[in-house]
């Protein structure tokens, strides 16, 4: 079975194509810059390497000219479309409607659809990913939406509820999400694995950290609690977005600086985070390039990252009672390890024993980085959020 899995953004549409027998990746690539000026990047597993600029004015040009390269004679891996048993997409937002992955039908695209003032900038891609995918595929080829909030439904109300009036909230569907769910689930039951454990008897907190960054707590096989809320602002500091602040900060600022509503919010989502406290960058190794120069901003915005994990870990072990394995994942959280130090520093008390030889040079590959005699089991598990999609969408499909 090959399936291809595509994550759709607003001026984006990468795909990678799964042989699901072998577990062999044959492509992968994006197709960049939708609706400006459009770029191609394209690898196969037969060792061929592209970039070219093309016109993509819409999302729909965008998956042909995929779909086109995947069976392009002298470079694609594929001899027809008709070789794709199905298509896996990434779908950010799902509301309070699907706790699991689900067939694409006409349901479902007016859900992803009702739940647009959720996602703003990414559910529209998504679903245009999918209807530009039912436009160039043969008719009746199964795609499946994995949502990023599903893994998060499993929440018991006093941890996803807000403190607003009861019947705001039920009127506008206002609750914690969560994101990044897809990442959470694949690492949290890998890492079970890993250690050869039973995934249902562990404590697990999970920290997806990149430019975007979101914790979770697992336990009992369930996501107890995350970091992320009603939108991916929420929870640590981040790239360029402000994490949890003072809600009261933003009426303040709406007055003082006379901002409208979509300025506050660009200001909140892509000028904040590490990028607004360092004035420096939004890539942590731009902000450690100019840490080690005496950057003094770019240090505090690092000492902050640092310090607001620690905080979120912490609460979370408190949460479960306790906690048996920290992992860390996506892009800072597998290739950084002096960030892991930082965040595993003086959790001792929890029975943290950080195992900083085994942490050091550390990059993109499955390890213990705690001491033996560590009570809990501290992980680098890199996240492979396209494999989960697509072992999602076999699964689906093949009980249909």
């Amino acid at each position: 079975m090959k399936i291809l899995v595509i994550n759709c953004g607003s001026s984006s549409c990468k795909f990678q194509l799964f042989d699901m027998e072998t577990g062999t990746v044959l492509a992968k690539g994006n197709a960049d810059r939708i609706g400006i000026d459009g770029k191609l990047s394209y690898k196969s597993s037969k060792g061929v390497e592209l970039e070219k600029d093309v016109e993509l004015p819409n999302h729909k040009v965008a998956v042909k000219l995929v779909l086109s390269q995947l069976t392009d004679p002298e470079t694609g891996v594929i001899s027809d479309v008709s070789e794709i048993s199905a298509v896996g997409h990434r779908v950010l937002h799902g509301g309070k409607y699907y706790s699991e992955s689900v067939i694409v039908n006409d349901d479902v695209k007016k859900v992803i659809k009702d739940c647009f003032p959720l996602g703003p900038l990414h559910n529209p891609a998504n679903l245009t990913g999918i209807e530009a995918c039912e436009s160039v595929l043969p008719a009746g080829t199964p795609q499946v939406a994995v949502f990023d909030t599903a893994f998060h439904q499993t929440m018991p109300a006093k941890a996803y509820t807000y403190a607003l009036p009861y019947e705001i909230s039920e009127k506008y569907d206002i609750r914690r999400y969560g994101f990044h769910g897809t990442s959470h689930r694949y690492v949290s039951h890998r890492v079970a694995e890993f250690l050869g454990k039973p995934y249902e008897d562990l404590k697990i907190i999970t920290c997806h950290l990149g430019n975007g960054s979101s914790f979770a707590a697992v336990k009992d096989g369930k996501c107890q609690d995350t970091s992320m809320g009603l939108t991916p602002l929420a929870g640590i500091c981040m790239g360029t977005r402000t994490g949890d602040i003072d809600p009261a900060i933003v009426p303040f600022l709406m007055q003082r600086e006379g901002l409208a509503p979509e300025e506050i919010d660009t200001l909140l989502n892509k000028k904040s985070g590490v990028l607004g406290v360092s004035g420096v960058s939004s890539d942590f190794r731009d902000l450690a390039k100019a840490e080690s120069e005496g950057n003094e901003r770019a240090h505090l915005a690092l000492e902050m990252f640092a310090y607001q994990g620690k905080k979120i870990i912490g609460s979370y072990a408190a949460a479960m009672g306790g906690v048996d394995v920290i992992v860390f994942t996506a892009g800072i959280g597998e290739n950084t390890d002096t960030m892991r130090s930082a965040m595993c520093k003086d959790l001792e008390f929890l029975g943290v024993e950080f195992d900083e030889e085994k942490n050091a040079g550390l990059r993109g590959k499955e390890a213990i980085i705690s001491k033996p005699s560590s009570k809990v089991t501290v992980c680098v598990i890199p996240t492979n959020e396209e494999l989960a999609i697509a072992q999602e969408t076999q699964e689906l499909v093949s009980n249909k």
